[in-house]
């Protein structure tokens, strides 16, 4: 769990931040409840509503895609990742955590952008609807700090 009293106050300031969020629409019930909460978090932390913008695409996979093109505007100081995926009964669950956690992360490497990632990946619902509120708040957390320390690091 991402704990917020140990970044810095200036840190955790999402005043002058554009963040972009995407979300997957596959398991969307849970991926709602990410949103709403990330959404609800970055306000909290200062970020603008008119400086959020909200890309829903089909499932997993498709997030690094969203991501890359959002990347590519050169608009964002930090993007969110919204998924689910639940273990079933075949390799697939695999494949799509893989490939989906891979893309997200070669975003964040390739456009030197934070990527935080709320692809929750779980065995079964319950794991889901347990996680959903607290990993969207941690990824609003994660998205605002990092687009902060990156300002501080260039």
């Amino acid at each position: 769990m991402f704990d917020a009293e140990k970044g810095s106050a200036e840190r955790c300031d999402g005043s002058d931040l554009h963040i972009g969020l995407v979300q997957a629409r596959f398991n969307e019930s849970i991926t709602d409840a990410l949103a709403d909460a990330c959404r609800s978090q970055l306000l909290e932390l200062g970020v603008r509503e008119e400086h959020i913008t909200h890309v829903v695409v089909p499932g997993a996979l498709e997030i690094p895609t969203a991501l890359q093109a959002l990347a590519e505007r050169d608009e964002f100081d930090a993007l969110i990742a919204l998924g689910c995926i639940i273990r079933g009964e075949t390799y697939h669950f695999e494949l799509v955590a893989n490939e989906s956690g891979a893309g997200v992360s070669r975003i964040a490497l390739d456009y030197r952008i934070p990527v935080a990632n709320a692809i929750l990946t779980t065995e079964d619902l319950d794991q889901a609807v347990e996680r959903q509120t607290e990993k969207g708040r941690d990824a609003a957390y994660v998205a605002v700090e990092m687009a902060n320390l990156l300002k501080e690091l260039s």
